[in-house]
């Protein structure tokens, strides 16, 4: 049986890419890079090319709309509770705050501002 990974990329949809960058910017402290307009409107997360982690991007289509009932994607935090702070200053909302799942560590779930469901995974 294969035991690595198998996720590779993810996308979010956003009715509004300026908006959903600040979101994201202000949440995890980074900066998210424009991809070329060819793509459609697209942001990229920041990840090392040469590493084992993932990547993906914002991405604004007419005929793709947001909503709490898309596919969950899951950031790795160092804990929570930190990102979560930012949250709803950010312009989401949290839905579950910091819970224990057992041996796998700690979940929170969020509304981001464009009406995505989206979690938080730590191991603390």
């Amino acid at each position: 049986m294969n035991s690595s990974n198998p996720v590779g990329w993810f996308d979010i949809h956003v009715s509004n890419l300026e908006r959903a960058k600040k979101f994201y910017e202000t949440v995890f402290n980074l900066k998210l890079q424009d991809l070329p307009l060819e793509w459609g409107r697209q942001s990229l997360f920041p990840f090392d090319p040469t590493g084992s982690n993932i990547s993906g991007a914002l991405v604004e289509k007419a005929d793709l709309q947001p909503n709490a009932n898309n596919t969950v994607v899951y950031f790795e935090t160092e804990d929570c509770t930190s990102e979560a702070q930012m949250i709803e200053q950010a312009g989401g909302k949290v839905v579950q705050p910091k819970t224990h799942i057992g041996e796998f560590g700690y979940i929170a779930i969020f509304i981001d501002s464009e009406g995505n469901t989206v979690g938080f995974h730590s191991r603390k």
